[in-house]
This record gives structure tokens, C-alpha cells and sequence, in this order.
């Protein structure tokens, strides 16, 4: 008897290798005009996404594995999720329940936005740590708007002498959170609260570093979004007419939570000019990733209060 049932899928008959099934995808990506952004920027890279991540394999390395030669039931996996991804125009990473940032794996589903942020990179990187005069003695650290955790986790990790409380609005993001730092097994260190804002917090609370992604897309780029895009929950895009609603709620109350000599840090997107007319006298430190320029903004505890100087920005 045959060792395995014939393929479902009839091309991967004459698709063989990793090399083979890679082509396949790229070729069919583009042809279905697909959209990226949620972790990969190529029909390239997305299809060597989906072939690893259905493989098992590191999600880094995808050269050793080109020219392996595939199981049937392992080319009509990857087929399956080839498909999938061109009808149902979701992001690669609700397919396979996986998003990564700076090689940090989490649990994602509909129920979270895709992690992307360049907070995560500039966390890892060290970047925040810099900012801080003494980062090794910061004991505290808040992400406002966790959505899946990833921004919390991280920052325990880079601060191992600090308590994170990391908030969000939705029950459903609070889930996934729990998971991931449940996986991570910080569940001692990390603290998950639900609420709006600042009202999730015990009023008591004062943190050495606050870190927040908050929804900051214009309510018109929300309603042109792609088929990918509006697959994500519109909560966690929407940040009012011109995107900047939650910023600046969060900016006006974090003084009464930043510690003397803390800082805060947002992630705004496109917003700096809008930003900046809002808040013309303070004092701004913009900060630059790999692939973002002028998107993240620090500011320090006592430009809340004190009297700023001029923006600036940074590499």
C-alpha cells in the first residue's frame, strides 16, 4: 500500500523542494495583488514565512533548507496555507497563530493587532535603555496599550529588575496577552489590567519608563485600509480625525505616573507634524529605527512639567 494519500492540491505534484514551493508562492502573491506590513514587506518574504513557520523550521534561516525535498502531506500544508492567504486576505500571521519581533516569538489571533512595532526594536536594540541615566535601577515600567503582550514581555526581559503593568481596553487582547506571558513565564513580573488609559492603573502607581503603541490612524486612512489591514481590530487602529486622539491623552496624563527621572515613549506613525503643532513649546526626542524615521517619540518627566526646549531628533 502507498505510504501516503495522493496530494490534494494537484501542483504540488510537480513542486517538490522548498526552492520550488517558494517560487510557487511569490509567483502567486503577486499575481492576487496581495498587501503586506504585518511583519513582512515582500511576497518573498511572506512566502518564506508561511513555508517555515508550517515546517518548523527558524524562522531566520530560510537558505539551508531550499533545495530539501518536501513530504506530499508537507507540500499540500503549505499549499493550503498559500491559498488561504490569497481568499481570505488575511495576514500571514493569524494563519499561523505566530508574529515575531527582533526574533521574539508571540501568540497572535484576530483578537490582536499584528505586533509590529518599531518600540520593540528600539527595546531591544537598547535604545530605551540609553535614554535612561540608570537603566539597570529601573524597577518599573508600564505599556499602555499591551494589545498581545509583546511590548510588556520584552521589557521585562531588557529591565530583569523591574515589574511591568501593561493595560488595554479589550477583554479579548487581555486573553492573548495572559497567554504570551504565560509562555514566557513571566507571570510574577508582568501584570495585566483592563481599562481606558491611565483609569486601568491603581492611582497610586509611578513608573520609571512608560512605553505605549496606541491606536494613531486617521480615521479616513482607516476606512481605505486593505483587506489585510481590516482584518486587524479597527480598535486598535483608530485614533480619531487625525490619528493622534489617544497620543495626546496619553502624553497630558502621563506626568502623574512617570517617576522623577522617568521617561516616556510613544509610537505616533506619520504624526510628528500634527504632534508638534499641538505641543509647540515641548520638548521632543525623536527617535529613528532601522525602518522608521521620526515615528517614536520619548519624552522625559520633567518636559511635563518644566519649561521645554526645542524639538529635535535623533539617530
Amino acid at each position: 500500500m502507498p505510504s501516503s494519500a495522493p496530494p490534494a492540491n494537484p501542483a504540488s505534484a510537480d513542486l517538490i523542494t522548498v526552492r520550488d514551493l517558494l517560487r510557487y508562492g511569490v509567483t502567486a502573491f503577486t499575481r492576487a495583488g496581495l498587501v503586506y506590513g504585518h511583519g513582512t514587506a515582500t511576497a518573498l518574504d511572506e512566502a518564506a514565512f508561511l513555508i517555515l513557520s508550517a515546517l518548523h523550521l527558524p524562522i531566520d534561516a530560510l537558505d539551508p533548507w531550499l533545495d530539501a525535498r518536501l513530504t506530499v502531506p508537507e507540500r499540500t500544508q503549505i499549499l493550503a496555507l498559500f491559498a488561504r492567504r490569497i481568499e481570505t486576505r488575511k495576514p500571514a500571521a493569524y494563519l499561523v497563530n505566530a508574529a515575531y519581533i527582533q526574533g521574539h516569538r508571540f501568540y497572535v489571533d484576530e483578537r490582536v493587532i499584528v505586533p509590529r512595532s518599531y518600540i520593540g526594536e528600539l527595546i531591544c536594540q537598547d535604545g530605551l535603555a540609553a535614554l535612561i541615566p540608570a537603566p539597570e535601577n529601573v524597577t518599573s515600567v508600564l505599556d499602555m496599550c499591551t494589545g498581545s503582550g509583546c511590548l510588556a514581555i520584552l521589557a521585562a526581559l531588557a529591565f530583569p529588575q523591574a515589574l511591568v503593568d501593561a493595560a488595554d481596553i479589550s477583554a479579548g487582547a487581555l486573553a492573548v496577552a495572559r497567554r504570551n506571558v504565560e509562555d514566557y513565564g513571566l507571570s510574577s513580573r508582568v501584570t495585566l489590567h483592563a481599562g481606558d488609559l491611565f483609569a486601568a492603573l491603581p492611582g497610586a502607581s509611578r513608573y520609571d519608563l512608560i512605553i505605549a503603541n496606541p491606536p494613531y490612524v486617521a480615521r479616513a486612512e482607516v476606512a481605505a485600509f486593505s483587506p489585510e489591514y481590516r482584518a486587524e481590530p479597527v480598535l486598535a487602529h483608530v485614533g480619531g480625525e487625525d490619528g493622534l486622539d489617544l497620543v495626546r491623552k496619553i502624553i497630558d496624563g502621563a506626568g502623574q505616573f512617570l517617576a522623577p527621572g522617568g521617561m516616556l515613549v510613544v509610537e505616533i506613525g506619520t504624526g510628528r507634524e500634527g504632534l508638534e503643532a499641538s505641543y509647540p513649546a515641548f520638548d521632543f526626542l525623536w527617535l529613528d529605527t532601522a525602518t522608521s524615521e521620526g515615528e517614536v517619540v520619548a519624552i522625559a518627566a520633567k518636559s511635563l512639567t518644566a519649561k521645554p526646549r526645542a524639538s529635535r531628533a535623533v539617530r
